[in-house]
Formats: structure tokens, sequence, C-alpha cells
């Protein structure tokens, strides 16, 4: 079998797996969020942190609650990684510096992952199991909570209740997530990822002398670490060591847990919204970004251009053989449309036009089918956008499901698709311009400015996928990228919540003949161009600066 056909094959299984689980995990997540009951469980858990399970929230009151309980994780994480040194389960690592401390906790916080350093030669049991991955759960489920807010402010109307964000967040962590990553654990395990709390202890004989392992709960981070759209390894070779994706069939499976719940929450759209069909519309924008993205990178890395790759079968510098040409793509193209940051392969490796694909992609926003609640709001928020350019081009006050989109709805909106562009190019701007963040760079020219560009865009994005080449870890990285997660995850969520509330409060547009059908392939067609002109207006001269330039001279 060739590679190519081995490639198509497996994105083929991918679709089919997908397309098996999207309906009954919708549906299940739509009840979750619509119920009334409460279990016992999650009764101990509100009584713990002193919060009413049936009190409603305005926006303010859920945007308090997500900044407070944001606030405080990142303080315990800081706090944790400081005073590792005097915990037990250590195995005799150091406490984390400041700097790297505050980038690790603000990574983690705002579901970024990012990661400037060694975690099997940083971190040891207790930061690894008690600190980072309760974070892969708790902030994947705050974004779910803000999405499940936005979607009850289409829904609701004549109100400016948005639900609790306590009982969100419970329920999205008791009910969706911790059911699901118990199961994909078991199945990692028994694909061949370790599952221990074993020591440091010494392997092989090597010219140079022996080499140091050790081990760690890895199959249940692993599992959270893809479900959550999180993507911190426990590893510094994150999904491409042995011990995190040991068989081709472990790298698919993680690729179906990266995607599963942003693309079945369309269906729970459709479902709180009582219209599938616009659920489906969501959907089919996703769908077709993310395989015609797949699509573009497998013909980009397997394209040959001299004897060594046709050898080789394609560009298969910085991917792992078990893998090939077709799982790294595939894997690279799920993990930057997301918002997860897990790699099987160095990026930096690729093609000048593969690297800017990944770039692309979360440029994009992350939304085709992004992040775990952050793919969804942020699709909603650009669905605004597209039905505000169609109303201009016909003459006609926009709405969207039975709402109207007034001025401080598109304001709200375009802040929200401003902020981050802006935070990308203003970091990446100052840190070509002074002398010592450049010393961090591995190259030089297009490539180099790539290494940049692309460390701001996974940070500001909350994706976290590095591309290799630069060293981050440094007092500025450390503390910019740091800025740039922050503000990058909080500030578009307080526009998310700010519409939703404005929303909350119309009343209900009834259809007319006029009315735009966004249920249809012409809107779903419409959204696409949308997202892609945007992203295309705001990104192309850095792109071009970039992994353009790299890619036409190559």
């Amino acid at each position: 079998m060739s590679p190519v056909t081995a490639g198509v094959l497996q994105l083929l299984a991918l679709i089919s797996a997908l397309a098996l689980a999207y309906r009954p995990l919708g549906d299940h997540m739509a009840r979750v969020y619509s119920s009334e009951k409460h279990y016992r469980p999650e009764k101990w858990i509100y009584r713990a942190v002193g919060a009413d399970p049936s009190a409603s929230m305005r926006w303010p009151a859920y945007l308090r609650g997500v900044l407070a309980f944001s606030a405080v994780s990142v303080l315990f994480l800081y706090a944790l990684q400081r005073l590792q040194g005097a915990l037990p389960g250590s195995l005799g690592f150091v406490s984390i510096d400041p700097d790297q401390a505050f980038n690790t906790a603000a990574s983690f916080v705002a579901n970024t992952n990012w990661q400037s350093y060694y975690g099997e030669q940083a971190m040891g049991h207790v930061v690894q199991t008690g600190g980072l991955a309760v974070q892969n759960f708790v902030s994947a489920a705050v974004g779910m909570a803000v999405a499940v807010a936005l979607v009850r402010g289409f829904s609701r109307s004549r109100t400016g209740e948005l639900g609790n964000f306590w009982t969100d967040l419970v329920r999205g962590t008791v009910r969706v997530l911790l059911p699901i990553a118990v199961i994909g654990a078991v199945v990692l395990v028994a694909c061949g990822v370790i599952q221990n709390f074993s020591g440091i202890h010494e392997v092989g004989q090597f010219s140079g002398g022996t080499q140091q392992w050790n081990g760690g709960a890895v199959a249940s981070q692993e599992v959270i670490k893809e479900l959550g759209t999180n993507g911190g390894g426990y590893f510094n070779a994150n999904s491409a060591h042995p011990f995190e994706n040991p068989t081709p069939f472990s790298n698919l499976f993680e690729v179906f847990l990266i995607l599963l719940i942003p693309f079945a929450l369309t269906r729970t759209f459709g479902r709180m919204v009582g219209n599938l069909r616009q659920g489906y519309a969501i959907l089919a924008t996703m769908a077709t970004i993310w395989i015609g993205f797949t699509a573009l990178m497998m013909w980009t890395e397997f394209a040959h251009h001299g004897p060594a790759l046709d050898i080789a079968g394609g560009s298969m510098e910085g991917k792992e053989t078990r893998f090939g040409i077709g799982g790294s793509s595939v894997f690279a193209v799920a993990t930057t449309l997301t918002s997860t940051g897990a790699v099987n392969s160095f990026h930096s490796s690729y093609t000048g036009l593969g690297g800017g694909i990944t770039m692309l992609g979360m440029q994009l926003g992350e939304i085709a089918p992004g992040g775990v609640g952050s793919g969804l709001y942020g699709m909603l928020v650009m669905a605004v956008i597209a039905v505000f350019i169609a109303g201009l081009m016909v003459g006609r006050t926009p709405e969207y499901l039975g709402k109207k989109i007034g001025t401080r709805q598109i304001k709200l909106a375009a802040c929200y698709i401003l902020i981050t562009p802006a935070l990308v190019l203003c970091f990446t701007a100052v840190a070509m311009a002074l002398p010592t963040p450049a010393d961090s760079m591995t190259n030089s020219g297009a490539h180099g400015f790539s290494e940049i560009l692309y460390a701001y865009t996974s940070g500001a994005n909350n994706n976290g996928s590095a591309f290799a080449g630069l060293n981050a870890d440094t007092q500025w990285f450390n503390t910019t990228i740091g800025i740039a997660m922050l503000l990058g995850r909080f500030l578009p969520i307080v526009f998310v919540l700010a519409l939703a509330g404005s929303l909350a409060e119309q009343h209900p547009v009834p259809a007319t003949a006029g009315t735009l059908r966004t249920d249809k392939p012409l809107y779903a067609g419409l959204l696409v161009g949308t997202i892609l002109i945007l992203t295309g207006l705001t990104y192309f001269p850095a792109l071009a600066l970039g992994p353009l330039a790299e890619g036409l001279a190559s």
C-alpha cells in the first residue's frame, strides 16, 4: 500500500468514527446542560465551593465566575510549582523558576498548554497529576460553559440570564469529560501508553553512558490532554514520544479525541436552539475547512522535490516513521485547527507551505472545529459577522436565529475577532525589533521570522503547539507569551458573554420572506468565505514574510 493511500484511508476511518459518535454525544451534552437535576457528587462540590446551583446569572455575574475561578487556578498552579522542591513525589526536581512557573500556570489555565520546559526533567508526579492534569479538565470545562452560555443567549428571549457558571463547570467536568476520559485512558493503556508512578531509572548502555527515564500517570493525562484540546505533554517530545503515542492506532485514536467534542457541540447547539439544521450548517462549515486544510497539508508534504524525498515517499524530516506523512499531516492539522497544541512531529521541519498551513489554522481563530467550547463560540461569532455582511449586501437589518444583529452586537463581535490578531502581530513586531529575543532563534531569515510568529500565534490563540527551533525558555518569552495567553483567552470571553447577554435580552423576531436562511448551503459557503477573507486580510502580510516567502523560495 502506498503512503498516500494509507493516509487517505486513515482520514476516511477518522471521519467515520466521528460520524458515529456525533449524534449520541451531541444529544448527551444537550441533556447535560439543560437538565434540572443535580447528582449527589455534584451537590457536594457546590457545597464545598459555596455555590448555589439553582441561581441563574446575568452575563456580568457569569463572567465574574469565570474570571474568579481562573484567577484562583493560576495562583494555585503557580504556588504548586514554586513549592515543588518541598513536595513529596517530586522525583528530586527543584522548584520551578518564577517566570517559567507564571508561564506554565497561565498556559494550563488558559487551555493553551504551551510548554517551555522538558516535562520529564522538570515536573514531578504531584505537579503533573495534581496541577496540570486537573487544569486539563477544568480549563476545558470553562470553555464549554462559555459556549453553552452563548447558545442560551440565542435560545432565550426577554431575559438576561445565561444559566449558572458553577453548574455548567461541574456538569461539563463530571458528566462529559470524566466518563470519556476514563474509557479513553483504558484504550490508551491497551495500546501501550504507560500509567504508573515509578521514579527515575536508567535504561540501556550507550556510547555516552546510560539514559534516564521516569514514569508517570501518562495515559490518564494523555487522554484529557487530547479530549479537552489542551495539548501539554508529559514528555518533551509530546505525542511523538512512544510512551505517549506508541502505535498508528493510538495516533488515530488521539486525533479522534481531539475532534470529538468540538464537532459534537454543533449538534448540542442545534438541540438547544431547537433547530438541528442550524447545527448542521455550522458543522458543514467546520468540516469543509478541516477537510480542505488536511487535503492541502497532505499534498504539500507528499509532494516530491528530489531523489531523497522520492525514496522516503515525501517530506519525512521531523516525522515519526511509525506514523508516516499521512498520520503526521492529519494530526498536525487537527491540533492547529483546534486549541490542542499536541504534536506528533516537528512543525518546523514541514515544508515551507506545510508550516504555513499549521500557522494559518491557528490564525483562523481555531474554529474548524476549534477548541472544546471555544471553537463553537468562536464560530458563532463569525456567524454573526457573516449575517451582518449579508445584511449589508441586501440592505436589510441582519438577523440570526431570530435575534437582530444591531450596533451593540456587531461591535462586540468585531472586538472579539480583532483582539487576538492585535496580540499576535504586536508581540511579534516587538520581539523582532528588540535584539535579545532574536538570539533565541535557531534560524535566520524567513524561517526564523516564522519561529517568532508561530510562538505568539500559538500563545495568543490558546493553541500551545511549538514550531521547534525557538528557545522560548527565557524571561522575555516566558513573560510575554504568558501575558498573550491570558489576554488571548479571557478578553474574547468578555466579549462573548456580553454578546450572549445582549442577545438573551431581545424579543424574538419572526422569520419573513426576506430573512436570510442560515441553515442552507449558501449561508455555509458565505461563512467559509467570511472566515478565510477576514483571516487573509489580517495575517497575509505577516505570512508573506515568513512561510510564504520560504515556500516560494524552495
